[in-house]
């Protein structure tokens, strides 16, 4: 190799710091001001010599448009598309090279090779930088063979070819830790978005859960004083009324009628007044280690037994070794006796209620959870918000008391209650309820799951 074209250094320094300054921009799909000024920095290398080389403007032409349509390349291949940038660059700029000099290797464009170099420094981890960094010097060597055959290869164009090599190395090296920096911190900044997204929703549910506990709080007392109340009226006009209709038993059937159907009402009333007390009066649960298993199936015959529609099909999956976690065995079967009675209810044509108890864990608390499936018509998309709230039923009949009074008797364990998002027809209510010793952070019981089964 001659020593006469040398290799310049200093003269490619700016084209070095423009390639490193183009290779920043990553995939892109549309046009911006950085695209039109490294468009002018390779305008620029094709008014410098060689000018009449037809090859060289249409390989920087080539180079242009592969820069411009990067991005569609790699939407458009997202597993292959950025080893075919590199590779696709690596064979332009041997190009170049060929037909920028009179010996190709002594080309005065050889930091060309920045260009793929760099691609994939951000493009790649530290191993798959270090690869086609020898790949793109492996290319721009292949030139070697045909110099030597002509020219004497001497000791300092060996020095030089070697140290533009290392400084590919280097380059790709320094801007793949900066770029691996870059996506390290860009992974950081979307796990804390993340979180504080997950925050702030649980925070908006605790002010909503705070709101309505208030207003529970109000109508609690309320129903108390009410029920108070309206029982001793009630008493009163049941006794008359059994009064009434025993005295006109025989001399007048339609005034014992009338009386009958007074006191039949009055009980009525005095139900509906107990489950207000039931709702409104401090709960004081007497809680031990039971098997959330054998009060669901108590639960179940209870509810089986009194049923008298169409035949209803239990499915049950029972998951083994579920741990025994602390219940008042009395409320919590009232809990599964409302949320069975009203799957059962809801399937006015039989269908199929699911049971499924596992081990599960919510909010780093591990406990056990009982599912409710059924194949009904599910909870209407207006009523899912608020079917926790008292007052609020899809049955013509209803009262709206029932879940409130489930929805408080889990909330008293601790628990979770949920209208999960079924992924079919039907409603899916899920009761949470935590392990002995886990129960000091309470978690709101009234929500609903967004996410499916």
């Amino acid at each position: 190799m001659s020593t006469s074209p040398a290799f310049i250094g200093e003269a490619a320094s700016g084209k070095r710091a423009s390639l490193l300054h183009f290779m920043t921009l990553r995939e892109r799909e549309q046009f911006s001001w950085m695209d039109l000024l490294w468009l002018a920095f390779l305008a620029g290398l094709a008014i410098l010599p060689p000018i009449e080389e037809i090859h060289k403007q249409f390989i920087l032409l080539a180079i242009g448009v592969l820069q411009l349509l990067e991005g569609r390349l790699i939407a458009y291949f997202p597993t292959r598309g950025r080893h075919y940038a590199v590779l696709l660059k690596i064979l332009l700029a041997t190009l170049l090279i060929d037909h920028t000099g009179e010996v190709a290797i002594t080309s005065s464009y050889y930091p060309i090779y920045y260009l793929p170099v760099v691609t994939a420094a951000i493009y790649f981890g530290p191993w798959g930088t270090l690869v086609w960094t020898a790949i793109a010097s492996a290319a721009y060597c292949s030139y070697l063979y045909p110099a030597i055959q002509q020219y004497e290869l001497t000791t300092s164009a060996i020095t030089e070819l070697t140290i533009r090599i290392l400084f590919f190395f280097l380059a790709g090296v320094i801007v793949n830790r900066f770029a691996v920096e870059n996506r390290r911190q860009t992974r950081r900044y979307q796990m804390l978005a993340e979180e504080l997204e997950k925050t702030n929703r649980r925070l908006e549910q605790i002010q909503v859960e705070a709101r309505r506990s208030e207003r529970l709080a109000a109508l609690g007392q309320l129903s108390a004083g009410l029920a108070h109340e309206i029982r001793n009226p009630l008493g009163v006009i049941k006794g008359s009324a059994e009064m009434l209709q025993q005295k006109l038993q025989d001399s007048n059937p339609l005034a014992s009628e009338l009386a009958s159907y007074i006191s039949s009402e009055v009980n009525r009333l005095s139900a509906l007044v107990t489950r207000f007390l039931d709702f409104a009066r401090p709960q004081h649960l007497e809680t031990a280690m039971h098997s959330v298993a054998d009060v669901v199936e108590r639960a179940l015959k209870a509810v089986a037994a009194q049923w008298t529609g169409p035949a209803i099909d239990v499915e049950r999956k029972y998951e083994f070794d579920v741990p025994p976690v602390p219940l008042d065995e009395n409320f919590c079967e009232q809990v599964f006796i409302n949320l069975a009675q009203n799957a059962y209810e809801a399937m006015t044509d039989g269908g199929n209620l699911r049971v499924t108890i596992r081990a599960a864990q919510r909010d780093h608390v591990r406990g056990v959870e009982v599912q409710f499936s059924d194949t009904g018509p599910g909870v209407p998309e207006e009523l899912r918000e608020q079917i926790f709230n008292p007052f609020v039923t899809s049955k013509k009949s209803g009262v709206g008391l029932g879940l409130a009074i489930v929805s408080k008797i889990v909330d008293d364990h601790h628990g979770a209650l949920r209208l999960e998002a079924s992924s079919g027809q039907g409603a899916c209510f899920s009761v949470f309820f935590p392990e002995a010793g886990s129960a000091a952070e309470p978690s709101p019981s009234r929500a609903v799951e967004i996410s499916g089964e």
